[in-house]
């Protein structure tokens, strides 16, 4: 049986997940970011209580080791959320954190544990397909530009030491997504909703096709806004969040 919410704080959560909600999203961050991707968000959706995801080796979890590969970090995860899973769930992630979402299903479900509700994969193409990602083929003074890009794109004027401790987080996350390979679709035992974004340059809807074969239901939803709009939590995304969960 799985066991109720623990009392101990876990640092896999930004703030611990509160009793009292019918149902939880824990919500999984792109590659180079961390749990404050989702900082605009409410701390719940519905009836749903929302639950950002900090990986370590950022933000509050700097000094954590790396998680180094994809695996490892499904692995730490899974483990974090056994005690939540007494009631619905969802998995969100964006971009990057949707391949991690998608492989901590898989550790769940081979620990015989119960699956999401629902697993949302947004902006980003399926597992077989992720070698393909453009962000794969940058040099690290391409990377640095991206950081630059992002963070005035999100209206901050980036000094020096903010863009390299960005870069620093990027270049570790960047190694894990490279390293990643799933050749052959595995299934995951819920529901997809793959989201894409109407006005994302990299990621088409023709580039999201791959995930149809990875659940026996697999829907697709195109929402209005760029690739990063999710961190403002739109409320057509909201929508759909609590439409599915």
């Amino acid at each position: 049986m799985t066991p109720g919410p623990t009392t101990v704080a876990s640092p896999w959560f930004v703030r611990p997940p509160a009793p009292g909600h019918p149902a939880r999203i824990f919500g999984l961050p792109f590659a180079g970011s961390g749990a404050s991707a989702f900082s605009a968000w409410p701390a719940t959706l519905g009836d749903a209580e929302f639950c950002p995801v900090q990986f370590p080796g950022r933000e509050n979890r700097l000094a954590h080791p790396h998680y180094g590969t994809y695996d490892n970090l499904a692995a730490g995860l899974a483990e974090a959320l056994r005690p939540y899973l007494h009631q619905p769930y969802a998995l969100f992630g964006h971009c990057a954190g949707a391949l991690p979402a998608y492989e901590t299903v898989l550790k769940l479900a081979a620990a015989g544990l119960p699956a999401p509700a629902c697993l949302f994969v947004s902006g980003q193409p399926a597992p077989h397909d992720a070698a393909g990602d453009r962000m794969l083929s940058l040099t690290e003074a391409g990377l640095r530009a991206e950081v630059e890009t992002f963070l005035r794109g999100r209206g901050i004027e980036p000094r020096p030491d903010m863009i390299d401790l960005g870069l620093m987080v990027l270049l570790r996350d960047h190694a894990a997504a490279a390293a990643y390979r799933r050749t052959e679709p595995v299934p995951v035992p819920c529901p997809v909703v793959v989201l894409h974004w109407r006005d994302d340059p990299d990621v088409g809807l023709d580039r999201l096709q791959g995930w149809r074969h990875y659940a026996d239901s697999v829907e697709f939803v195109s929402v209005d806004g760029g690739h990063y709009d999710f961190m403002d939590a739109p409320d057509q995304l909201r929508d759909v969040l609590t439409r599915r969960r």
